[in-house]
C-alpha cells in the first residue's frame, strides 16, 4: 500500500504538469519538450540493454536526437506515416520475441546492437505519432490526452483486476505480477472509458464503435510494450529502468505502454479517418 501510495501521490503531482503542456504548448515547443523527455528514456534504455561506457551511451541517444532533428527539418506528411508505419511493423516482432525468451539475453555485441535498433523503434516513431496527434486541426492536443489517460485507465483497470480475480499468470517469467484476469480488465476498462471520452469529443454511432474497436487493439499493443520492457530488464537484471518518478521507475517505466500505444493509435486513427 505504501508503494501505492508513492505512485498516487506522484501522479497527483505530473498529471496536471502533462495536461497543461499538451494543451498549452505550440507545436515546435511540444515536439521539443517531448523529444527531451524521450531521449532521456533512451539514455536509461542505454544501460538496460548493456552499453558500459558513457560515450556509448550518449552516442545512441545522440544518434535518436538527430534522427529526430531530422525528420522535424524535412518533416511532411508522408515522411511521418513511413515512420509511423515503420513503429506499428515493430511490434508484432516485438511479441515474437517475447515468445522466446532467451533470445538476446546474453550481451554479446550482436544482442547490445538489436536492442538499440528496438530502442530506436520504440521511441523515434512514438514521438512521430504524438506529434500528427497534436497537430491534427479538430482538437489534436485532446487526442494526445485521450490516448495517455486510455493507457492509464488499462494499466489501473489491469491492477484491480488482477488483484481482485488474478490467478492465472499472463507472462511469469517476463513479468510474474501480471495476470489474464488484469488483461480483460484492462480490456473491460479501457472500452467502457474509450466510449464515454469518445462521445465527449464528438463521435457517435460508427465512428464511435470504430474509435472503442482502436483503442481496444491500442491496449493490446500498450501490452505488448509493457512486457517488452519488463523482458529487456530481465535480461539486465534491473527492477527499473531509472529513477525519475518515484513510485514509478523512470521514463520507460512510465512511458513503455505509450511507446507501443501511439504509432498503433494515430495509425489506426488516420486509416479510419476518426
Amino acid at each position: 500500500m505504501s508503494s501505492l501510495k508513492e505512485r498516487v501521490l506522484t501522479a497527483l503531482v505530473l498529471a496536471p504538469i502533462g495536461i497543461g503542456l499538451v494543451l498549452w504548448l505550440e507545436r515546435e515547443a511540444f515536439a521539443l519538450a517531448l523529444a527531451v523527455l524521450f531521449t532521456f528514456g533512451l539514455s536509461e534504455w542505454a544501460r538496460l540493454i548493456g552499453l558500459r561506457s558513457q560515450s556509448s551511451r550518449l552516442a545512441l541517444v545522440a544518434i535518436n536526437a538527430a534522427a529526430m532533428a531530422a525528420l522535424w527539418e524535412w518533416r511532411s506528411e508522408e515522411l511521418f506515416r513511413v515512420v509511423i508505419v515503420l513503429g506499428i511493423a515493430w511490434w508484432p516482432l516485438a511479441a515474437v520475441w517475447l515468445g522466446h525468451f532467451g533470445f538476446g539475453a546474453d550481451r554479446r555485441r550482436r544482442n547490445v546492437g538489436l536492442k538499440a535498433i528496438a530502442g530506436s523503434l520504440i521511441v523515434v516513431p512514438a514521438w512521430v505519432a504524438a506529434i500528427v496527434l497534436h497537430e491534427l486541426p479538430q482538437q489534436g492536443p485532446w487526442w494526445v490526452l485521450f490516448v495517455v489517460a486510455l493507457v492509464w485507465c488499462a494499466d489501473i483497470s489491469a491492477y484491480f483486476a488482477g488483484r481482485r480475480f488474478g490467478h492465472t499468470k499472463l507472462a511469469p517469467r517476463i513479468s510474474p505480477g501480471k495476470t489474464r484476469a488484469g488483461v480483460y480488465g484492462a480490456l473491460a476498462g479501457s472500452a467502457a472509458y474509450a466510449a464515454i471520452a469518445g462521445a465527449a469529443l464528438g463521435h457517435v454511432a460508427k465512428g464511435l464503435v470504430l474509435l472503442v474497436a482502436l483503442s481496444l487493439v491500442t491496449v493490446v499493443f500498450s501490452i505488448v510494450g509493457d512486457l517488452f520492457e519488463s523482458l529487456i530488464k530481465r535480461h539486465s537484471n534491473q527492477k527499473d529502468s531509472g529513477s525519475l518518478f518515484p513510485g514509478h521507475g523512470g521514463v520507460f517505466d512510465r512511458f513503455d505502454s505509450l511507446f507501443a500505444a501511439l504509432p498503433v493509435f494515430v495509425g489506426g486513427k488516420l486509416l479510419l479517418g476518426l
